[in-house]
């Protein structure tokens, strides 16, 4: 199957495959005319890493969940050590996105909106950050 074909397949573009492709993620056959030609087993891996990139793994833990999916002797413990790793990452995201939604709403809620020049917004994206205070939350 062609790069389009499997971009179609998958859900992924065809830059993103030449990507994976070039980073060692995925290798690709070449038809006699010199062109990718994907086969069911790239294809599979190819949906895997959608779907893992989607749920948030890095493209090293990406490369870790593929040698795994490989390798008939795996622990799947190994796999459950990745994807709860994983978890937690996304947690860390949700709390820092949270402190984030916080900081907006207080920023709208004290910003008047009127047609006076003074703006709690843009005084407090001018006011230094507290680095220490900003990466608790």
């Amino acid at each position: 199957m062609n790069i389009g074909r499997a971009a179609r397949e998958t859900g992924l573009s065809v830059k993103t495959i030449r990507y994976y492709e070039d980073i060692g993620l995925v290798d690709a056959d070449r038809a006699d005319n010199g062109y990718r030609d994907f086969c069911t087993r790239q294809i599979t891996q190819l949906r895997m890493l959608a779907q893992a990139r989607h749920l948030g793994f890095g493209l090293e833990e990406c490369r870790q969940l593929l040698d795994l999916n490989a390798d008939p002797d795996r622990a799947s413990r190994d796999v459950q050590l990745l994807a709860t790793r994983n978890l937690g990452a996304v947690r860390s995201k949700i709390r820092q996105l949270r402190a984030l939604e916080e900081q907006l709403e207080t920023l709208i809620h004290d910003c008047h909106g009127d047609d006076a020049p003074d703006c709690a917004i843009l005084d407090g994206l001018s006011t230094p950050v507290d680095r220490k205070q900003a990466a608790k939350a």
